[in-house]
């Protein structure tokens, strides 16, 4: 029977012990082999991670100034703590309601008049097969998205204008007087809704048609032998194949349903319809920089923030537990 022989040093020498490798974890060892094999990929990620940490993460720490009461000469640092005093200033004030309703009911009808048309255009190109036509078709489309939103606004503003503007001429051959469209607070959230339509639909649409070119023939030959009509191969094969990005698309609009766009809504103003057209996003702009309260504009700002932040997460999960797509796996 083989016995077990313990070999002991020389005398004067202390035992030698092996070494021990440290052992490294999966995913540690998995990403130093990435990044030893692709690290021209990483050098190219580390100018925009720095510009992100500059402009977005390291700003967020001033957002302090909203439990503060600012003082220009201590800063934001230094300025008093007021805790929660500048959001209950916000809370009762008599045009909280107005402001949520108004930005909340703008964002939402623009979502839900731009979404589908955005869906139903690129479905349409998708099955143009005339080359010219439907390049066209797309620049016609897809060219106001570079126009500036101040002329846009120029332009709405003369189209509409009561007595020069194109609309009114119209009108006034077929014997309806003129209608003042920007001072009468009723036709405001049509105005700006659909001429955002007018000025994104296309450059949305060049979204969804990358989706669909990644579709595979194959499914439509199919369809086509078993006798589906094009729009059956639309309804089941475009849509199903679109689907992912479209899920995502949404809950990106819905998370951003509180920040809608100020530009366009400011220029749009007017005291006439300021009982329609005035936003969150206005009002922080004339409380800040107006009225120079920096600390209630920055607490009305972060507010707005936190219900943009909580409805991406509701929409991203119901929209994972419907469709089995979301934002994160």
């Amino acid at each position: 029977m083989a016995t077990l022989t313990t070999v002991r040093p020389p005398a004067g020498e202390l035992p030698v012990r092996p070494k021990r490798r440290r052992r490294e974890r999966p995913g540690l060892q998995g990403f130093r082999r990435s990044l030893r094999r692709h690290w021209t990929l990483y050098l190219l990620m580390v100018v925009p991670l720095i510009w992100f940490v500059i402009f977005k993460y390291i700003p967020m720490s001033n957002a302090v100034l909203a439990f503060k009461s600012y003082n220009v000469t201590k800063g934001i640092w230094g300025s008093p703590w007021i805790g929660w005093q500048n959001f209950e200033l916000f809370f009762h004030n008599p045009v909280f309601w107005t402001l949520v309703k108004n930005t909340f009911v703008l964002s939402v009808y623009t979502v839900a008049a731009s979404f589908p048309l955005a869906i139903v255009l690129a479905l349409a190109l998708n099955e143009i097969r005339a080359g010219l036509f439907k390049r066209t078709v797309q620049l016609v489309t897809y060219a106001p998205y570079f126009i500036s939103t101040v002329v846009v606004v120029s332009m709405t503003i003369l189209v509409l204008s009561p007595r020069l503007g194109i609309v009114n001429e119209g009108l006034g051959f077929f014997g309806v007087p003129a209608i003042d469209f920007l001072g009468n607070p009723d036709y405001f959230r049509h105005i700006y809704v659909w001429s955002d339509v007018w000025q994104t639909t296309g450059y949305s649409a060049v979204i969804y048609l990358a989706a669909l070119s990644g579709i595979d023939p194959a499914l439509h030959e199919s369809a086509r032998i078993d006798g589906a009509t094009r729009l059956q191969r639309i309804r089941h094969v475009d849509l199903p194949g679109i689907m992912p990005t479209a899920v995502i698309i949404l809950v990106l609009a819905v998370g951003n349903i509180m920040a809608i766009g100020f530009e366009k809504a400011f220029l749009l103003q007017n005291p006439l319809n300021l009982s329609e057209s005035e936003i969150i996003a206005t009002y922080v702009y004339k409380t800040g920089l107006l009225n120079a309260d920096f600390s209630g504009a920055t607490a009305v700002g972060l507010f707005n923030s936190a219900i943009n932040l909580v409805l991406l997460l509701m929409v991203n999960a119901v929209a994972k537990r419907i469709t089995g797509n979301g934002l994160w796996s």
